[in-house]
């Protein structure tokens, strides 16, 4: 027993430990677990494979073949080509190899284009990779933001509780109003009720980092808070800077690039079809029958001719000596050593009408062509809208969280002062309230504005293919 809890007691500090995530392990599980982008590697190993065989293709090809069978009734001998009315056993083992000498170039056109698709799913790999990247990041930092809003919540909350445990006393002694006491727990009401919101939103946050890591959700993850790098100075490139480098390094636009050339060299492997094929043959085989015999010399013995000498009235048979054969069966392995044969051969192929078939293949891929163009060019432009709006969007976020670093400091200040002027009795609950309030919101969007000033730079840093962490 007392094993037994030693070894939950292991397993269960390694569980805490393993829920102490830095962003690179959260990016590194979500890279392996990820399911778009295990399909997306599929695609990529695919087009691989199909790049290695069309260069297989200039290759010869060998080919073997062996066959044996019985027939029965009347057959053609396949060694003596006669006709037998017997059971006949045969076999015919083949070795055969081609080679194409000249088929329109559609051999090499048809490397060149498997060589760009693969290229192209290589970068949509690396294009997966980089959006689930940037996910993470998002979800991470979200995490983080919330974390910091309920620790600014938390602070918020303390300070209200304390007010109205104070305020509880001075309307016990009759120094304040009822209503200032119900004001100040109308307050804390509302700052626990946030406090819940936030909760269910870290929560919230918390879920979608662990479906972008593909593991089973956990509320007691810890973040590791030293993996972003905030920002506290305006942006250094302009729209016109990142949408250049966008255009020289995203993984997106050079997949669309292969893609064209790709679809290009697929028209040149269309026509191919027009021209003639030439190949280059050749085969070597060898043939077995088992009616297939040897003849060995035996005895030498007289027999009648029906021929007669005549002698007067007396005929005298004459005989001769005749030479008589064995007939002995030739074994498989003698028979398919002394049947070899052998073949080569030039072989030309002319297209001479197919129903048109080529003229229209070559129609499809002209289309096909046409259609990859403007999809690339439609993500070129979508790209550039993107980048455009991200960069609007960025430049607002700054001048946001430049104008609240301000505001926070003149809002504490303004707090501070209403803090002792409620308690010298110079003001009353309502109006220390409307400060803590405008102080209060006013760090809540500092926290947000920082945040998302941070993500919007991050998403023009993943535009320009740099490093996010």
């Amino acid at each position: 027993m007392r094993y037994i809890l030693l070894l939950l007691l292991a397993l269960s500090s390694f569980t805490l430990h393993a829920q102490q995530l830095t962003l690179k392990q959260c990016i590194d599980t979500a890279l392996k677990n990820n399911i778009q982008v295990k399909q997306s590697d599929l695609l990529r190993q695919s087009a691989s494979i199909n790049q290695q065989q069309a260069k297989l293709n200039m290759l010869p090809s060998v080919n073997g073949s062996w066959n044996y069978g019985f027939n029965f009734g009347r057959n053609v001998d396949p060694i003596t080509n006669t006709f037998t009315n017997n059971q006949l056993e045969s076999s015919n083992p083949n070795v055969s190899a081609g080679i194409v000498i000249f088929n329109g170039m559609r051999l090499q056109n048809l490397v060149q284009q498997t060589n760009y698709a693969s290229k192209a799913a290589e970068m949509d790999y690396k294009q997966a990779q980089d959006n689930l990247v940037l996910n993470v990041i998002l979800a991470y930092m979200q995490i983080l933001a919330t974390e910091d809003l309920m620790k600014a919540s938390k602070a918020q909350l303390t300070v209200t509780q304390q007010q109205v445990e104070r305020m509880q006393v001075l309307v016990k002694e009759g120094s304040a109003g009822n209503f200032q006491l119900t004001d100040m727990k109308g307050q804390m009401a509302n700052e626990q009720l946030n406090l819940i919101n936030l909760e269910n939103s870290l929560q919230q946050s918390k879920l979608s980092l662990c479906q972008l890591m593909n593991v089973p959700y956990s509320s007691q993850i810890i973040l590791e808070r030293g993996g972003i790098n905030f920002s506290d100075v305006v942006y250094p490139q302009s729209a016109t800077d990142v949408i250049a480098a966008a255009f020289a390094s995203m993984a997106l636009i050079k997949a669309n690039q292969f893609r064209v050339r790709s679809a290009e060299k697929n028209i040149q492997v269309a026509k191919s079809a027009y021209y003639p094929t030439v190949s280059l043959n050749g085969s070597m085989g060898s043939g077995y029958s088992s009616a297939f015999t040897r003849l060995n010399p035996a005895a030498l013995v007289e027999e009648n001719t029906g021929l007669y000498t005549k002698n007067g009235t007396s005929r005298t048979p004459v005989f001769a000596e005749v030479q008589k054969f064995n007939s002995q069966a030739v074994g498989y392995s003698t028979q398919l050593r002394n049947n070899i044969g052998y073949f080569a051969g030039l072989n030309v192929q002319v297209p001479l009408f197919n129903n048109l078939q080529s003229r229209n293949r070559i129609k499809l891929a002209k289309v096909n062509y046409k259609n990859v163009q403007l999809d690339a060019e439609n993500t070129s432009y979508q790209l550039r809208q993107n980048i455009e709006q991200a960069w609007v969007n960025m430049n607002a976020s700054w001048n946001r969280y430049a104008a609240l670093q301000d505001q926070v400091k003149n809002f504490e200040e303004s707090f501070r002062a209403a803090t002792v002027r409620l308690e010298t009795g110079v003001i009353n609950a309502v109006e220390y309230l409307l400060v803590k309030n405008n102080y209060d919101r006013s760090t809540i969007n500092l926290i947000q504005s920082k945040y998302e000033y941070t993500f919007r730079t991050k998403l023009l840093d993943f535009y320009q293919g740099r490093e996010l962490w």
